[in-house]
């Protein structure tokens, strides 16, 4: 541009703004980019990548030549309904309404690798996803659809071999030929050590199993992506969009180096690997993040030489963020979940999940998921967004963003290869530590009103909704499934079962067997996720995680407000009248490994002046009342995400009960649909916290109640 047109511009806009200056209308954004108030051609003279054309390498553009002009992405709606029926049901009535591919999430006992009936999964079974626990259960999930002619997208970690083969069974037992099966595995299992921790074996056994799987699914299944490497869940636990792109991505290299090592050539799987964002609020930084993703892995792929331009090509599946929603004013999330959406589609996605409004509150009703639905239908066909390929390319704000992008993760990227890696970096704890201290700067900007949450921290409702909300009968669900696990151990064959256990374990031993070819057979014959998991265990062992937690980050990023004023004040007066400070014990009780909300709590409380203990992942209610008593705190703050507080805070208030330890407050927090506030209360909890509180207000009232 013009020297002379800029300074006209910058003058006009300089008497429009009066007494401020234009440097007021820069933005410094989460990720540290600055964003300017006026993009111009200008800023398209030194960009770190190459725009290109749709279809064709490096894939800024998009992966396909004529992307949604030929055919949109894939619309796609997850199924987790407590069972294998439901959730069937569910799947029918989708398909009818213009879903195109199916999703599974299945529930927290499945993830941990326990069967329905293992002691530990009580509150687990059918809360968070459908439960699986063998072939058996598989056959009725996709009892009536069509597998050969149905791409389905599995989430799946901890248990991933074992529940990859059910569905590999169930679908040979159907009639479909393996190689004519279409769909992903959602199998980071880095991720998982990152942020969402739903793990089974240590890293090194489980970067084994990933191998395992995309040789099988390279050799045996060639329409089937045999890994997911998911983004969404380092957004998810607080990642900003530039971690979330970086970390992903260096995922994806570490993935890359273990096939290979296996002695698969690099055409023979880059094709079909499969990476997975989460789509937040920040509309055009989504776009940028997609764009800078494809670019980023074209480079990254280069360096291995391969033959097959697709190798170089990055796939993408995309969700709404989940925790952009809240509880709060809680329609407004289907305005967040359509903005995302537009986002993912601008970005080039392939393949789309939009969440239901109420699901900050619970599993989504059929209403909420049909307006979710919805929402992605009425993009692709009333907007005539689909009529053009990558509408956004060449926009002077967007490709300069999508060059930040790559110039910030890049960085990122370069401190994990510094480290030996994404593995060496986990065992570190780079980026889980850089996620948490995100998370926490996050949520002290919406604390301190910096960052508007609309009907949270800012225009607020006067009248409450009431939302109708699908409630589980978590026992009745758990009694079903032993029921179906004790007539599948009476039909079978257990010398066929004992003997395929015992080759798995074997194969464990054995890195030249491929341990999901031996479970195929073995899920053939009825061998249950819970037992094939175990037969792995005793080679691998399960691996636990450390409870560190960060500290000054919130602290530091929260403004000095009354609020934190009266909060010192408070804390003070404690001190002094009782010699030492609030003490609070945080626990994560039952199978759900999703800990952001704990960490925060931990992080932002001890930061606001409380001494904060945090119980280890997966305790049972009675480890978390004894551990309480040990450290003799003041209050248990319950994280709850998957149905848990119907069966596991009841279970903590008897143990505190049988203990005599009645005098310690028992407090929730996460999503917890309103209508149980009052079933909690009656049980003897004495504050129930919802999705979007503000920690700072949330403190005041534990003083007072403590």
């Amino acid at each position: 541009m013009a020297d002379q047109k800029y300074k006209d511009w910058l003058d006009l806009a300089q008497k429009e703004l009066k007494d401020r200056n234009i440097e007021d209308l820069y933005w410094q954004t989460p990720e540290g980019i600055e964003v300017k108030p006026l993009y111009t051609e200008d800023d398209l003279k030194n960009l770190s990548h190459q725009i290109g054309l749709p279809g064709l390498p490096p894939y800024t553009r998009g992966p396909r030549a004529t992307m949604y002009a030929n055919r949109p992405w894939t619309i796609r709606q997850y199924a987790g309904f407590s069972t294998a029926e439901e959730s069937n049901k569910f799947y029918k009535e989708g398909l009818k309404n213009g879903v195109m591919g199916l999703s599974v999430a299945f529930d927290l006992a499945t993830h941990r690798g326990y069967d329905s009936d293992h002691p530990r999964v009580v509150a687990d079974v059918g809360n968070a996803g459908v439960a699986i626990d063998s072939v058996e259960d598989m056959n009725t999930l996709f009892q009536g659809i069509p597998l050969e002619k149905m791409s389905v997208s599995m989430t799946m970690n901890g248990a991933v071999i074992p529940v990859l083969a059910c569905f590999i069974a169930s679908g040979i037992n159907q009639g479909c030929p393996e190689e004519k099966l279409t769909g992903t595995i959602q199998n980071d299992i880095l991720k998982e050590f990152m942020v969402r921790n739903t793990f089974i074996f240590p890293p090194k056994p489980s970067m084994r199993i990933v191998a395992d799987i995309i040789e099988y699914t390279s050799k045996n299944l060639p329409r089937f992506n045999s890994i997911s490497i998911s983004g969404y869940h380092m957004q998810e636990a607080g990642a900003n969009q530039v971690q979330e792109l970086a970390y992903t991505l260096a995922d994806g290299k570490e993935y890359v180096d273990a096939a290979l090592k296996r002695g698969l050539d690099i055409d023979d799987f880059a094709p079909r690997l499969s990476f997975f964002w989460s789509i937040g609020m920040n509309f055009f930084m989504e776009v940028a993040k997609m764009r800078a993703a494809r670019f980023m892995w074209s480079e990254i792929i280069k360096k291995y030489k391969p033959k097959n331009n697709k190798s170089l090509a990055l796939r993408t599946h995309c969700q709404t963020s989940g925790v952009s929603l809240v509880e709060q004013d809680a329609y407004n999330n289907i305005v967040r979940t359509t903005i995302e959406a537009m986002a993912a589609v601008m970005g080039g996605t392939q393949s789309l999940h939009t969440n239901s409004f109420d699901e900050a509150l619970a599993l989504p009703t059929p209403f909420s998921a049909r307006i979710a639905r919805n929402t992605q239908l009425i993009i692709a066909e009333e907007t005539g967004i689909s009529n053009v390929i990558d509408p956004l390319a060449g926009s002077y704000y967007v490709e300069s963003l999508t060059s930040e992008m790559i110039k910030e993760a890049n960085k990122l990227i370069k401190e994990i290869d510094d480290a030996g890696g994404m593995v060496k970096a986990i065992e570190m704890g780079i980026p889980k530590m850089r996620i948490e201290e995100s998370s926490a700067k996050k949520q002290a900007r919406i604390d301190s009103d910096e960052e508007t949450i609309v009907g949270v921290n800012k225009y607020k409702p006067t009248e409450k909704q009431d939302i109708n909300i699908l409630s589980i009968d978590n026992d009745e669900v758990r009694q079903r499934q032993i029921n179906s696990l004790n007539k599948l151990k009476e039909s079978r064959n257990k010398n066929k079962v004992d003997d395929f256990l015992k080759k798995i374990e074997q194969a464990a031993k054995d890195e030249s067997k491929n341990l999901l070819e031996i479970c195929i057979q073995a899920a053939k014959n009825k061998c249950t996720v819970g037992e094939m998991t175990s037969a792995m265990e005793n080679v691998f062992g399960r691996h636990t995680l450390s409870t560190k937690t960060i500290s000054g980050v919130y602290s530091n990023t929260a403004k000095k407000t009354e609020k934190m004023n009266s909060i010192n004040s408070h804390i003070d007066k404690f001190i002094e009248a009782n010699g030492r400070r609030p003490r609070m014990l945080v626990v994560k009780m039952g199978q759900d490994g999703h800990d952001r909300g704990a960490k925060l709590i931990a992080t932002a409380f001890s930061d606001l002046g409380f001494d904060v203990d945090v119980g280890p992942l997966f305790q049972t209610p009675t480890e978390a009342a004894i551990q309480a008593i040990e450290n003799d705190v003041h209050v248990i703050g319950v994280s709850t995400l998957a149905a848990g507080h119907k069966t596991l805070v009841p279970l903590l208030i008897k143990s505190l009960k049988e203990n005599d330890a009645t005098e310690i407050k028992v407090i929730c927090g996460g999503v917890i649909p309103p209508q149980d506030y009052d079933f909690l209360h009656e049980l003897g909890v004495s504050k129930v916290f919802g999705p979007g509180t503000n920690i700072q207000e949330a403190a005041i009232e534990i003083i007072n109640l403590i």
